[in-house]
Parts: structure tokens; C-alpha cells; sequence
């Protein structure tokens, strides 16, 4: 008889996401046991509590969901947890700080059901922020030629190293962009533009968008006014706007909730996996 579904939600913030919370329990956890206050210090002791509470041919009923608004901080957290365990001593783990993974995911899987990503170029703004850095990451993996744009040409370098680290070959370049005008320039020849600032910032105007003759698909990740991609509504999910499929950040959540449960569900299947932003995309492609 197989043991319930427990998922430990280890939050790096002061207090659990009930986001986090309310998606796992709508995944068909059984038990859901919250932790906040999760570092990469202490989480040795709750990793000990999870593996050796039940037998190894049980750990597949346990798992850990990483969460927290702080990114490098539940990335930091995950690399303890896989140096904790040892032998088949483990539980399946699954890391989506703030978000990151799932969303990134969720647009690049709306990118491509518009344009090939293979052989395309496709210019991310706010590419430094965790969002975007995942974005890029997974367009390098799928071969697309990834502009990476920020205000600062330094800090895009830098999230092109770092996914150049990860994604071997990865056609990567970075840019700096201070105005509209230099926006427009980095669109020449681009197919997607995906925008992954912060809230409230517009990155590109609904004129400069226009002006890109070869974009073919634009998705804004900013939910809250004004649109990070200027005349691309929150909601739209594949609308089209003179001849660019355009998507919102509602219009990609409804993709990134269905990778979200169906990445939870699939913990329980062994308990030896771990799904960070690429194998969130993988599972996003299989549904």
C-alpha cells in the first residue's frame, strides 16, 4: 500500500507562500507541511526529517517544493538539499522561487507555438532579472540567437556568461538600452521579443513595436499598468496585433499553472528528480 503524498514547502521567506500553498493542494497533495525561514544554513536538519522517516522504497511519496521571493537564495537552498543527500537516500525536488521557473517557461512554450525557435533571434529586455535569465537560458537551449537587453551592457554580459555555463554553444549577446530608439534597433531582424522587467516599467512603445517589420510574436510578463510591452494587453493570449501575436501576463499564467500542478504531481512518480527551469519547460512541452 502506498504511503500519502507529502510535500514539504521550504519558503525562504518570512512566511510561506500561500500561492505555493494553494497550488500543491489543488495538485493532490496529500500532506502539505510549511516551512519559512529557509536558508542554505539550516536546511540540512529539514532535508534529515524528510529521508530518513520513511524507507527507501518510500521516498517516492515525499518530496520538497523550493519556494521564496528570493531567487538566489532558493537556488542556494536546492544545492544543499542535492548535497544532503546521498545513496537512495532522497525525495524529488522541485525549485520555482517567485515563480521564475514556471513563467519562463510558460512564455517560451507561447513564443514557440508562433515561430520556430530553432534559428530564430529573439531579444529579451530585463534580461538580468531571474525571470529573464531564464528566458534567455531557455531560448539558447532550444537554438534561438538571444539578444539580451538591460540597462546596464555589464550586468547583460553577465547573465550571458551565466547561461553560457549552463547552455554549451548558446548563440548569446549582450546590450544595453537606455531609449526607444536603441529598443528599435535591437528589433531589426528579430522574430520574438519577450519583455521580463519590473512591475509598472514600459520597455518598448507601442510606436517601436510597430516599427519592427520581422517580429512575429510579443510577450509582456508585467501584469501591473503601465505594460511592460506598451498596447499588448495583460489578458491577450494570442492576439493578434498588426500581424504580431502578442501575450500578457495573464494570457501566459494560465500555461505556467498548468506546468506548475503538473510538475507537483509528477514528484511522486520516483524520488530521485529534480525540476528546475528546463525540466519545467520539458514537462510544459508534454502537455
Amino acid at each position: 500500500m502506498s504511503k500519502p503524498k507529502i510535500l514539504l514547502q521550504l519558503d525562504t521567506d518570512a512566511q510561506p507562500s500561500v500561492f505555493d500553498s494553494v497550488v500543491a493542494i489543488d495538485s493532490g497533495v496529500d500532506h502539505l507541511l510549511r516551512h519559512q525561514g529557509i536558508n542554505a544554513e539550516n536546511v540540512r536538519e529539514r532535508v534529515h526529517g524528510t529521508i530518513f522517516t520513511r524507507g527507501p522504497d518510500d521516498l517516492r511519496s515525499t518530496a520538497i517544493f523550493v519556494g521564496g521571493s528570493d531567487v538566489a537564495a532558493g537556488e542556494a537552498v536546492l544545492e544543499e538539499i542535492l548535497r544532503t543527500f546521498f545513496g537512495p537516500m532522497r525525495v524529488s525536488v522541485m525549485l520555482d522561487p517567485n515563480g521564475a521557473n514556471t513563467t519562463a517557461a510558460a512564455a517560451v512554450l507561447a513564443a514557440a507555438k508562433h515561430a520556430p525557435l530553432a534559428g530564430a533571434t529573439a531579444v529579451v529586455l530585463a534580461s538580468t532579472g531571474p525571470v529573464g535569465q531564464r528566458v534567455v537560458q531557455l531560448l539558447a537551449r532550444a537554438g534561438a540567437a538571444v539578444r539580451a537587453v538591460s540597462r546596464s551592457e555589464a550586468r547583460a554580459k553577465e547573465a550571458c556568461d551565466a547561461v553560457a555555463s549552463q547552455v554549451p554553444g548558446a548563440r548569446l549577446t549582450a546590450h544595453a538600452a537606455t531609449s526607444q530608439q536603441e529598443v528599435s534597433t535591437l528589433l531589426d531582424g528579430a522574430q520574438i521579443v519577450i519583455a521580463a522587467g519590473a512591475p509598472g516599467v514600459e520597455l518598448l512603445s507601442e510606436a517601436t513595436r510597430r516599427q519592427a517589420k520581422d517580429l512575429r510574436v510579443a510577450i509582456d510578463l508585467n501584469a501591473v499598468p503601465p505594460a511592460g510591452l506598451a498596447g499588448v494587453g495583460v489578458m491577450d493570449k494570442g492576439a493578434e496585433k498588426e500581424g504580431v501575436v502578442c501575450y500578457g501576463a495573464i494570457g501566459v499564467g494560465g500555461a505556467k499553472m498548468k506546468i506548475h500542478k503538473a510538475a507537483i504531481q509528477r514528484l511522486f512518480a520516483s524520488n530521485d528528480q529534480v525540476f528546475d527551469a528546463e525540466q519545467l519547460f520539458q514537462i510544459g512541452q508534454g502537455l
